[in-house]
């Protein structure tokens, strides 16, 4: 069903509200008759291979229509005619959801980001489309619902017939891969009665029918798997038997491999194959304009070099060594963020550089790393010192200036001066600059021991390990315990240790062109606001998590200033609107100007680039748009997962994901599961997996990466208890006061019962 953007419903006639009546009526019919259909295999002797029915834990996310990202529109024309639409649609297979963490590739060459820039470029304004699969998408391309294939499009004869190819993106063979118990696939002749899993509408599915045709003895068979770019529901479906082997491109297979230690790589079964962009053949300007700026602007990945700044100019890439962490590079709601990495992106851009990020493991040193070759320059708050010189380092200009604070739990005796760490613990994490701290005030006749922790964890988990009373204090930077504090209630801010530290980024003393250029440029940005508000964004913490939401609730009272607003936009997607306004308290304490310091606007705080998708371009200031804009996002969140799951654990999920990014919630929903928890229900079970993904033994083996768990934890129980306060107090009439038409009700069950709507939700158990 299409959804209506206007404000109101005064102005709809008699004639088309019976029209749309009657649409509701008999999509509430199509909705309530839908029924599945079984899978099947296909042997030596099929014709075709059938869709994987797949079990609630192998579904994967269903795609947004055309329709929903505003461009229901067709144009065959070329370049000309679609620059007179004023827009250009990309399709792919993810649309303009959140990417996976980049963990070693060229950052702004992804492919999301490559054709906004091409767009800005030839001042067009970027749509995205999301197709169910590679040839679905040349479909919607020929038929000129879509301008742009911009996807990993593998070339192939039969494609060459239907569309046009750019010049290559890069290129691949495809690979066997499979599970640790899975077969032998070191050579495609030793497979034996096996199932072959190929992404749907690939060009894999040709290669794997190649094979069936070769070794007709083998007893294979083929299975498409629906993967809607989620290639890790695949890799969990082979592992669930050990006859199962997917046919993978070689650069997606070692991706996963860089975080997933369950699968193991064989034969390649093709030749190398060229990765390109599809557009019609009829837009043969278009074509001519693609290939110019890919090729101005594709570079290759870097190799282990040592190069001067001239070199690095040379090549167009600049590499930053950092860790996948809180305050450096991470994922949060699809955007790349990260203190180190906001100021490295500002660089790379101010030289016309593409930024390369290489996310070292944790427990192995940035310093080895740059001396090896591995990146150009590295930073994740490192203490400029001295020491790195005789090792043939040096330290930038101050990225910025920290003190370090002492943190310990609320159960045992407060520090409030360094007197006070006599006879107490101190847990360190491993190769930081608290260590030398610490042995400073041991040499000053403080009586406290040292413990230093493991190099696999991290100074977040050393924070929840204090929370949860395992371990006695820590030290840290201020800014990060201050954040930490913020979202843990049970952790204590203590004395600060002596007068505030500069933190750099690290080069090696050879390449002093790269060093002159880094410190001009930070001398230089960090006297612009754009720097403050980045600073205030990483290390000052979000006051909405400190306060205490219970005093909003005013018996006879409206519960918000838009509760009418709320109400239409409420009913309309099938929410509680009493949970709406409590998300809506948590998010912006219903201040409609209120911006984030990551650019996040109004009464919902979305995102602008998630407005844009949802058909709400920024600003969101105006009450009633950033509303619809944040009910709306809920609503496509919402519909992400699986149907099966429970109501009240479904709302959980949503409000976690739109807090963190729903990349995040399948990470945890995974972890959950391999720790023996439900991955259906939130509370003491995902949510202990989401904690968990702030630690390094943990985060690197997940698709998203690092999240401060600790933050979708506390806003979903926010959310949760003002909810819970505000069901018993209130009713949950929708009837809109200021409008006299009513919406007509949607019918589904057999007993005329309302849809979805949430009479009463359980507060979170105590904890």
């Amino acid at each position: 069903m299409e959804r209506s953007m206007g404000s109101g419903y005064s102005a709809i006639s008699p004639i088309r509200w019976a029209v749309i009546f009657l649409s509701v009526l008999l999509l509430a019919i199509a909705a309530c008759s839908k029924e599945g259909k079984e899978g099947g295999l296909t042997g030596p002797g099929g014709a075709s291979a059938a869709i994987e029915n797949l079990t609630p834990q192998e579904t994967t996310s269903p795609i947004t229509p055309a329709k929903e990202q505003q461009v229901n529109y067709i144009e065959t024309g070329d370049l000309r005619e679609i620059k007179k639409r004023g827009t250009i649609r990309f399709v792919n297979l993810t649309g303009a959801a959140e990417n996976m963490l980049p963990r070693g590739g060229v950052v702004s060459l992804r492919h999301f980001e490559l054709a906004n820039k091409l767009a800005d470029k030839l001042r067009l304004e970027a749509k995205w489309i999301k197709a169910e699969s590679p040839d679905d998408a040349i479909k919607m391309l020929i038929a000129g619902e879509a301008d742009v294939i911009a996807y990993n499009l593998t070339v192939t004869e039969a494609r060459e017939e239907e569309i046009d190819f750019s010049v290559p993106v890069r290129q691949s063979r495809q690979q066997l891969v499979t599970g640790p118990s899975g077969p032998d696939i070191s050579d495609p002749g030793k497979l034996k009665n096996v199932e072959l899993i190929v992404p749907q509408g690939s060009a894999n599915m040709e290669t794997a029918q190649q094979l069936i045709s070769e070794y007709p003895d083998a007893n294979l068979a083929v299975r498409e798997f629906k993967i809607h770019g989620n290639r890790d529901g695949l890799i969990d479906m082979i592992n669930r038997e050990n006859n199962r082997v997917a046919i993978l491109e070689d650069f997606s297979a070692e991706y996963l491999r860089d975080y997933r230690d369950d699968l193991r790589l064989g034969a390649y079964v093709s030749e190398s194959q060229n990765i390109a962009w599809g557009m019609r053949k009829t837009s043969r300007r278009l074509q001519s304009t693609v290939d110019n700026f890919l090729t101005r602007n594709l570079v290759k990945a870097q190799e282990e070099r040592i190069t001067d700044w001239k070199g690095i100019k040379k090549s167009g890439v600049i590499r930053l060594l950092t860790y996948n962490g809180p305050t450096t590079y991470f994922l949060w709601k699809g955007l790349l963020m990260g203190f180190d990495y906001d100021l490295a992106k500002a660089f790379a851009d101010k030289h016309r550089l593409q930024l390369q990020v290489i996310v070292v493991p944790y427990e192995e040193s940035l310093a080895d790393w740059l001396r090896a070759g591995r990146g150009d320059f590295a930073g994740a708050e490192l203490n400029i010192t001295s020491a790195v010189e005789k090792e043939g380092m040096v330290f930038t200009k101050p990225v910025v200036e920290s003190t370090e604070q002492v943190v310990s739990g609320k159960d045992s005796p407060p520090i409030k001066q360094i007197q006070d760490l006599n006879g107490r613990k101190l847990t360190l994490r491993a190769y930081s600059s608290f260590i030398e701290t610490a042995k400073t005030l041991q040499s000053a006749g403080i009586d406290v021991e040292v413990r230093v922790a493991p190099p696999d964890i991290s100074q977040s988990q050393i924070f929840s390990m204090i929370a949860e009373g395992l371990v006695d204090a820590t030290i840290s930077h201020s800014g990060r315990a201050k954040i930490e504090a913020s979202v843990q209630p049970n952790l204590v801010l203590g004395a600060v240790l002596g007068d505030p530290t500069p933190e750099g980024w690290l080069v090696l003393r050879k390449n002093w062109h790269l060093l002159q250029n880094l410190n001009k440029f930070l001398v230089s940005y960090r006297k612009t606001d754009k720097y403050k508000k980045q600073y205030a964004a990483y290390f000052e913490p979000n006051k909405r998590f400190m306060q205490r939401v219970s005093t909003r609730v005013i018996p006879g009272e409206n519960l918000s200033p838009y509760d009418d607003l709320v109400k239409e936009s409420s009913f309309k997607y099938d929410f509680d609107w009493r949970m709406i306004v409590a998300q809506m308290w948590q998010e912006s304490n219903f201040n409609p100007k209120a911006v984030s310091p990551v650019g996040a606007q109004g009464l919902m705080q979305v995102m602008p680039a998630t407005a844009e998708e949802m058909g709400f371009p920024p600003p969101l200031f105006e009450p009633e748009r950033g509303i619809k804009a944040g009910v709306k996002y809920m609503d496509w969140v919402r519909d992400r997962f699986d149907p099966a799951l429970p109501t009240v654990n479904k709302l959980w999920f949503t409000l976690a994901s739109y807090n963190a990014g729903y990349g995040h919630l399948l990470d945890a929903q995974r972890l959950a599961k391999q720790l023996g928890l439900d991955p259906n229900i939130w509370f003491d079970n995902v949510e202990v997996a989401m904690l968990k993904l702030a630690q390094p033994q943990y985060f690197k083996r997940a698709r998203y990466g690092y999240v401060r768990g600790s933050e979708p934890v506390q806003y979903v129980r926010n959310i949760s208890n003002l909810y819970k306060a505000y069901v018993e107090m209130m009713s949950d009439d929708v009837s809109m006061q200021p409008s006299q038409h009513q919406i007509p009700e949607r019918f589904c069950s057999p007993e005329n019962t309302p849809r979805g709507m949430i009479v009463q939700v359980s507060p979170p158990p105590s904890r």
